[in-house]
């Protein structure tokens, strides 16, 4: 009985996540464009399913396991990017619901509010262009990557592959690019440049900010 509780316990929660992800699709776009965002998702993970993705990643040298990354930068990282990332299930409805409101203001797509695992899909499979098709698309491999992977895996996966300016992808690179240091030797003033970087590699990377002295 008790088993059967928990079963029927994980089901509605299940159901719960994907009525919420179906509803938080539905006031951001039309069916058309869900429909290409479906079309778009299927093709992507068809072409390299999200597990040998994931294991092509961590093949790379230059990856670090979450333990060896700094625990001051993803500490960091969360604050500025994504602050209930341990919270949410991969859509932060809080932050989407926001952005809806301002692409309404705007009349066009300006914001996505986009959560750590969204840019992780993102980085994964998609392209940067501001289209709601592509939002779409990244959603679906968002919750499937929350489906699969833990909290740890994914934020682990986001340090490496994030693009951090000058053809740098993770921490590893970008710190030793940068600062010429491994990513435990960076300072607390290099790591918050690193998180900085972020937002906007081409220009606010380290090098870009000392250029034009706001460093």
């Amino acid at each position: 009985m008790y088993i059967n509780r928990i079963f029927i316990k994980k089901g509605l929660r299940i159901l719960g996540v994907f009525v919420g992800l179906v509803f938080a699709l539905a006031i951001i776009v039309s069916l058309p464009t869900i429909v290409r965002g479906y079309d778009m998702y299927k093709n992507a993970i068809s072409s390299e399913p999200i597990e040998i993705k994931v294991m092509t990643i961590k093949s790379d040298e230059n990856y670090l396991r979450l333990s060896e990354i700094p625990k001051e930068y993803t500490e960091a990282l969360i604050d500025s990017e994504d602050q209930r990332f341990y919270s949410h299930i991969g859509i932060d409805f809080q932050s989407t619901f926001r952005a809806v409101l301002e692409n309404i203001k705007a009349k066009s797509y300006v914001q996505g509010g986009s959560t750590i695992t969204q840019q992780l899909a993102k980085n994964m499979y998609f392209t940067f262009e501001k289209r709601l098709d592509r939002k779409v698309a990244e959603l679906l491999v968002a919750f499937k990557l929350e489906q699969t992977f833990s909290k740890d895996d994914i934020l682990e996966l986001y340090c490496n592959v994030t693009y951090m300016g000058n053809g740098c992808y993770g921490i590893n690179e970008a710190s030793r690019y940068y600062f010429d240091k491994a990513p435990d030797e960076l300072t607390q003033e290099e790591i918050e440049q690193l998180v900085q970087t972020i937002k906007n590699p081409g220009y606010r990377n380290p090098n870009s900010l000392s250029e034009d002295g706001t460093l």
